[in-house]
Formats: C-alpha cells, sequence, structure tokens
C-alpha cells in the first residue's frame, strides 16, 4: 500500500501555494476517477489536495447573458440546473448521459474535464503505454481497439477521451478558467486538449499546478435549440462508442447556424468544423446533412476493428440533425 498525505482547502490561492510545493501531488474534487487510478497504480500522487470546499460551486450567469460553471459544481447539480436546461439542454442530456446518480453526485465539473481515458490498455500496469510511459509503445494499435479513435489518433496513441460532458461544451465554445502561483489564466476548450501526436502523455494545455476554477459558456441562442445524443454497447451506464452534441438554427429551410461535437472518436472532444461550414447556408435536409458528415469523415483513419465508427457517426449527423429541422419547422 502506497501512502499518501491529505489536505483539505478553503481557498483558491492556498490550494495553488500547496501544489506549487508538492508537484507530485493532485487536486482531488470527488475522486470518481483519480481514486480508481489511484487503486489501479496509474496514478502516485504523495498527496490528495481535497478542492471540494472551495467556494466555485455555483452557476450564475455573465454580464454578457452567458452562463459561468463553477469547478466544483457537481454534475448533478448542473444537469438539474434550471438555466442550463433551458438555454443549453445538450449540456444537461451529456451530463445525465454520462454516468449514474451516484457518481453524478460526486463528480465534479472541473475534475470530469480532467478524467483520462479509459483504455484498458493505460490501466493496465503489465501493458506499455505511451500515455502513462512515453515511449514504451501503443499495443492497441494491433490488439483490442473497436473503442478506439477514428480521428486525430497517431502511431503513438489511439485511445479516446471518455467524457460526454466535455462534447457540449467543446460544442459551445467553452472557456476554461484556472488559477496558477502567477495568476488567473483562461483556455478555449478547443485548445485545452492538446493533439495527441507524438507525445500522449501530456493530454492539456493547462500549466504547471493550475486549478480548473470554472468553465464559462458565452452567450449561444443556437444552443438553445440542441441535443446530445450517446451510443453504448449497453443499455446501463456505460462509455459511449460513439456520441454527439448537435445545435442548429434553421430559417426558411435554410441553415442558418449549426453547432456539432462528435464524442468517443479520438483523443479530445473533436469539434466538427468542416461539417459546419459545409451546412452552413445550405438546405437543411437529410441529404446535406450526410453530404457534412461525409465531409468531416473524410479525415477518419479507422483501425481494422473500429471502422463501424464511421458510419456510426454518419448515422447520429443525419439523425439528429433531421431531428432538430423538424422540431424547428413545427
Amino acid at each position: 500500500m502506497r501512502e499518501f498525505g491529505y489536505e483539505r482547502v478553503l481557498d483558491v490561492s492556498g490550494a495553488v501555494a500547496l501544489l506549487g510545493d508538492d508537484p507530485e501531488a493532485r487536486f482531488l474534487g470527488g475522486g470518481t476517477n483519480l481514486v480508481d487510478l489511484m487503486k489501479a497504480g496509474v496514478e502516485r500522487p504523495t498527496r490528495l489536495i481535497d478542492v471540494r470546499e472551495l467556494p466555485l460551486d455555483r452557476v450564475e450567469f455573465t454580464p454578457d447573458g452567458g452562463l459561468r460553471i463553477g469547478a466544483t459544481v457537481t454534475n448533478s447539480d448542473l444537469a438539474a440546473h434550471p438555466e442550463v436546461r433551458r438555454h443549453y439542454p445538450a449540456l444537461a442530456q451529456a451530463v445525465l448521459a454520462g454516468a449514474s446518480g451516484q457518481l453524478r453526485n460526486m463528480a465534479t465539473v472541473g475534475g470530469n474535464l480532467l478524467q483520462r481515458t479509459r483504455c484498458a490498455y493505460f490501466t493496465d500496469l503489465t501493458k506499455p503505454c505511451n500515455k502513462r510511459a512515453p515511449g514504451s509503445g501503443c499495443p492497441a494499435i494491433e490488439g483490442e481497439h473497436h473503442n478506439h479513435a477514428i480521428l486525430g489518433a497517431s502511431e503513438h496513441c489511439v485511445a479516446t477521451h471518455p467524457s460526454d460532458m466535455a462534447v457540449a461544451l467543446t460544442a459551445f465554445d467553452a472557456i476554461v478558467s484556472y488559477e496558477t502561483v502567477d495568476g488567473p489564466g483562461e483556455l478555449a476548450l478547443t485548445d485545452f486538449y492538446l493533439p495527441v501526436g507524438d507525445t500522449p502523455h501530456r493530454e492539456t494545455a493547462l500549466p504547471p499546478g493550475a486549478l480548473i476554477t470554472g468553465v464559462t459558456l458565452p452567450p449561444a441562442p443556437v444552443a438553445a435549440r440542441s441535443r446530445y445524443r450517446k451510443v453504448r454497447e449497453r443499455a446501463s451506464y456505460a462509455f459511449a462508442i460513439g456520441s454527439i452534441a448537435a445545435a442548429l438554427d434553421v430559417q426558411d429551410g435554410v441553415v442558418r447556424e449549426v453547432r456539432l461535437a462528435f464524442g468517443a472518436v479520438a483523443s479530445r472532444p473533436w469539434r466538427a468544423r468542416e461539417a459546419e461550414r459545409v451546412l452552413t447556408g445550405g438546405p437543411a435536409a437529410a441529404e446535406a446533412f450526410a453530404a457534412a458528415a461525409d465531409a468531416e469523415l473524410a479525415a477518419a483513419n479507422p483501425l481494422s476493428h473500429n471502422a463501424y465508427k464511421v458510419t456510426l457517426m454518419r448515422n447520429l449527423v443525419v439523425a439528429e440533425l433531421t431531428r432538430l429541422a423538424e422540431e424547428a419547422a413545427r
């Protein structure tokens, strides 16, 4: 059994100072991912800095009409919040699809963004893994990879990011706020997760010692007409094999604005910007939705056992945008 320290903090400056003094420490929110990784031996922090009591547990409007979500807001509170459900329904749906009620009661927004891949090779210390031990190899490429990446992967890593919440946040241009010993900073969520490249062990662009303090959703009227759809291998709670956050604004049968983000297809939530570009200004019709999906998925590079994801994601795009277009026409 590996010993570690534990300390509860009550202010942000004290939290980042503690981590600055002990780089091998880790911030602890709900612990729904970190504690599992500690049990597996993947994470071995010298100390846990419990941030659950920090005053970061509010969801409130920003002056321009967006929403700011504190980092310690639980997933349950986020999904149930009336303004989230009213203005960003796909976000509430994504959180509800992500885990059981017991886990949502513990998991926090900040921790959800930082959860690590569920690739079996990553959590098995008897196997090599470039994400866990850089330079050791990626056995998933030739091994079990039916639920691995088809977009943005490399010869060094084909793992996928597991978050449902982050997919919806990506579609709505969320901005992550953080604090370091040098002061506050911000990162667009589309820049928050690093491309896998040849350094899959570097997952985010957060500076060393940074504590996530919140997520801001800019005002986006289109987000009020949004949906999240998750496909999984069993009806009970499971990680996605493919998911989509979609929002659509249609006027006189023409797409005025569209937002699309994919989940479970890459090492990070995948913003489908090429599909958005193809659709904007065109007809809100199934044929156009399929063509936009094909344009986005042209970059897919599936492995021998996960090519089904290309068809799956194409069907999800068509199905969810068609449903949103039909709702707009009523």
